[in-house]
């Protein structure tokens, strides 16, 4: 198997608290679930990606991957973001992955084409690491390692720097690659806002979040 995507996802009820103050918590658990939901349907559009597993201890989020054809990792301990990803990265070293792509589930705007592009750029014959910056440029939206354990993911604040420097550490080639669509991670307010003008700007994808900001709009 050559490419295997991982999504760790944390549980809705503890997602996107940074909403806390405009949105409510059962909002923000239909906001979490509708951007799985359209994250893992471009994953599945995407040609590139052979097999897709997501790392989880929410039994929606754990439906929703058998409903997408994926593959569930269960996470009963949740012990954060980055255990996660690197208990999905060991999995796809065991199905014999030779590359990884690690996502967040909060992309929703997710270009199956524009994942496609990304792998086609990274040849999984060369040991190499490509960070995908979020739109401010210093955290980490999305990774692809070949081989996967080529570096240990370090989501979180100023995680870019970090990847540039293990993956330097590592001897491996560092690529940055830009996306637009997987620019587009919500933790803020702003970022919805953002996220709603880039929707409102193209046709097609992220139906189910597409939806859900609708009915908050008209609210």
């Amino acid at each position: 198997m050559s490419t295997i995507a991982v999504l760790p996802v944390k549980r809705f009820d503890e997602a996107k608290q940074r909403l806390g103050e405009a949105l409510r918590g059962g909002t923000r658990r239909a906001l979490a679930e509708a951007m799985l939901t359209d994250v893992l349907t471009a994953l599945r559009r995407s040609k590139r990606v052979e097999e897709v597993v997501v790392v989880t201890s929410e039994n929606a989020a754990d439906a929703l991957a058998r409903a997408h054809d994926a593959r569930t990792i269960r996470d009963p301990v949740e012990p954060g973001h980055n255990p996660a990803a690197r208990a999905g990265v060991q999995w796809a070293i065991e199905q014999g992955a030779r590359r990884v792509l690690l996502v967040p589930g909060d992309c929703p705007a997710l270009d199956p084409a524009e994942v496609d592009d990304l792998l086609l750029a990274h040849p999984h014959s060369e040991a190499r690491v490509t960070i995908v910056p979020d739109r401010h440029g210093t955290g980490t939206n999305a990774l692809v390692l070949c081989p996967p354990d080529a570096i240990s993911p370090s989501f979180g604040e100023g995680s870019r720097r970090r990847h540039e420097q293990l993956a330097r550490d590592a001897g491996a080639e560092c690529r940055i690659a830009e996306p637009p669509s997987l620019a587009l991670d919500i933790d803020t307010l702003d970022d919805l806002a953002v996220l709603r003008t880039a929707l409102e700007a193209r046709t097609g994808g992220a139906a189910h979040t597409r939806g859900l900001l609708a009915r908050l709009g008209r609210r």
